[in-house]
């Protein structure tokens, strides 16, 4: 435990960058606290969502990495502002014109739209409970409510009474332009009506320290005295942060970037009320794939907590949120299979890491330092293209692949997979199948893909993933894509209607050298433009007769294998021709003059190919034809 102790004191991982700036501030602070306290805020005006999560998850992050540092005993506070007033109905509850006769109220007054709990506060706290629950956060919950009415912040409510012209001179400053009117309009206090149960936003007319009571003016111009305690006010929301700063005594609190200015004006406030204002991290916020500030109220959305949970794992979710916290990140459902695999590679990392490095590997921080065994054998990105390629609704269509690929791999042995076949077929079929767009390749990329398709059909010997990867760069080259990522987006678009794709060697691996030469023909049937299918086949037929390289089959196998490829395109494109029957004839003359192995020596064959009804032979394969010739008395031999 030494050991990893030092370790962490030297980790740049930011939970160690955070708990050791904790440390800094216990040590000023001079004191000795029974509990390091950490806070998290939440607003029960809405359900928690993703960004609950992200912070509550940081937070833990940051306290289990204090743990490792220190041996001062820790607490996770969920603080609910529950006594905030009702500002406006949210757009996804029932009953929203019931719910317009509470405005203003104490959200812990508000009626419950869902007729689950006795106020709309009381069902979000308990959604928020029940959501963290969930994801197995270990926290004590507090509600202001509760707080202010059992008279926890009795005590520094009387110190913001004592001290109201410190608050407001740092206040003030912060509402926009210093006037008198507004210096007469603003007070920190907001008092509960006796008469409406409103949350009033009025002046303080007049303070008695003594008794501990402040006056206001109500809207029909009766003047009442209310204490500031047990819950008859409430602060507004900033010097409310702070105060729960100091009646709490929060250690640790992160908030958004765009609080920073907020959490400024509390430090201020902490200060004047007498207490250490607490260490934190102010985080960037979450953009929308289109790189806007996700934010519902100006109808950017990105991905929520149980959209990434129908596809992924809770793990994987916080492993996202570990990555650089001080930056924006993009959060849509786009990016949920690349954090699942990037999880995975973490995971399989972890055990032969140094302390180190373990401390920097996110899983440390996901797992509290005890990740688990990854059983995830195939990449879900491959699952995807898996489930793609089959159109898959049922993950035991890709289990066919999976067992395939690895014969050891099951449901009980590989639970992993089992999570990830399953999200990655819900993923398919909901975020990916309504996209797709299949392109129609032109010739040059229509011979390149029929020579690939071939290459990989006539496969003989293993089908490892790195050799077929090289068979694909080759063909890529021979056709003159001089930029590979124009081959490959090609290959994607044509086969998975998409511009990104799996790694395609290893894609062939799993899948199968035959089952991905159907898919091939399948999507060229499908998507190619329409013309007499012999137009750009005679020369690919040519090119394999390279019949010793390769991994290719013999010669009889090959010209077996075209003339039934030729006649299922026929079949399947008799309706789309209307020269069938002159290219049928053309394809049965070809055929015999194969069988006349020394044919293919004649230096006429380019031309005899070309005179053929409607044939051209692309530029292409005019060249490899001539490069043909030297090697073909040697290859059929």
């Amino acid at each position: 435990m030494a050991e990893l102790a030092n370790a962490a004191m030297n980790s740049k991982a930011w939970p160690f960058q955070e708990a050791r700036q904790l440390l800094k501030r216990l040590e000023r602070s001079n004191t000795d606290k029974d509990c390091v306290i950490f806070q998290t805020g939440f607003g029960p005006s809405g359900l928690p969502h993703i960004g609950t999560f992200g912070e509550v998850a940081r937070t833990t992050m940051v306290q289990r990495a204090f743990e490792t540092l220190s041996t001062r005993p820790t607490k996770l506070i969920c603080f609910s502002d529950d006594m905030d007033g009702f500002r406006k109905v949210p757009e996804d509850v029932p009953d929203r014109d019931r719910m317009k006769e509470d405005l203003n109220l104490p959200l812990c007054r508000v009626h419950d739209p869902f007729g689950t709990h006795e106020s709309f506060a009381a069902h979000n706290n308990d959604r928020l409970c029940s959501f963290l629950d969930r994801f197995g956060f270990n926290y004590e919950f507090l509600s202001a409510a509760t707080c202010y009415q059992q008279g926890r912040f009795d005590d520094i409510l009387q110190r913001v009474l004592e001290r109201f012209d410190h608050v407001m001179e740092i206040m003030l400053p912060s509402l926009g332009a210093v006037t008198e009117g507004r210096k007469n309009t603003y007070s920190p206090f907001l008092p509960i009506s006796p008469k409406t149960g409103h949350v009033l936003q009025v002046p303080t007319l007049e303070r008695n320290v003594t008794r501990g009571t402040i006056v206001y003016e109500e809207p029909d111009g009766e003047r009442i005295e209310v204490p500031v305690t047990g819950g008859q006010v409430k602060l507004q929301w900033k010097p409310d942060w702070a105060m729960r700063w100091v009646a709490l005594a929060v250690d640790y609190e992160m908030y958004g970037k765009d609080l920073i200015p907020s959490a400024e004006l509390c430090t201020k406030i902490c200060r004047a009320l007498g207490g250490h204002p607490p260490a934190g991290m102010a985080y960037e916020l979450f953009l929308d794939a289109s790189g806007r500030k996700i934010s519902k109220s100006k109808g950017t959305a990105g991905v929520t907590v149980d959209t990434w949970l129908r596809y992924a794992s809770t793990e994987s979710l916080a492993a996202f949120m570990f990555q650089k916290p001080k930056t924006a990140k993009r959060l849509f459902a786009e990016i949920i299979p690349k954090s699942v695999d990037d999880y995975h590679q973490h995971l399989r990392a972890f055990p032969g890491q140094e302390d180190t490095a373990r401390l920097n590997n996110p899983v440390w921080h996901v797992h509290h330092g005890h990740p688990p065994e990854s059983t995830l054998t195939v990449p879900y990105s491959m699952l995807l293209n898996l489930a793609s390629a089959t159109s898959a609704t049922r993950e035991e269509v890709l289990w066919g692949f999976i067992r395939k690929y690895n014969p050891e791999a099951s449901p009980q042995k590989n639970p992993d997979l089992v999570v990830a076949a399953q999200g990655a077929v819900r993923y398919f079929q909901e975020q990916m199948l309504p996209k797709r767009q299949f392109v129609s390749p032109n010739e040059r990329q229509w011979a390149a893909i029929t020579e690939l398709q071939l290459r990989i059909w006539f496969w003989s010997g293993a089908a490892e993933a790195e050799t077929i990867q090289s068979v694909i760069y080759a063909v890529g080259r021979r056709h003159h894509f001089g930029d590979m990522k124009e081959w490959f987006s090609i290959l994607y678009q044509v086969l998975f209607g998409s511009s990104q794709g799996p790694r395609m060697g290893g894609f062939v691996e799993i899948f199968g050298t035959a089952e991905t030469a159907r898919l091939i023909e399948e999507r060229l049937t499908a998507t190619a433009l329409v013309r007499p299918v012999v137009r750009s086949d005679f020369n690919l037929f040519v090119l394999l007769l390279l019949t010793h390289q390769d991994g290719l089959a013999s010669f009889a196998d090959i010209r077996n294998g075209m003339t039934d490829l030729w006649s299922s395109r026929l079949a399947v494109n008799a309706q789309q021709q209307s020269s069938r029957t002159d290219s049928a004839r053309v394809i049965e003359q070809f055929i015999a003059e194969l069988n006349d192995e020394d044919a293919l020596c004649d230096l006429n064959f380019v031309e005899k190919v070309e005179n053929a009804e409607g044939l051209r032979i692309t530029p292409a394969g005019k060249e490899f034809i001539g490069e043909l010739y030297t090697k073909v008395p040697n290859s059929l031999t």
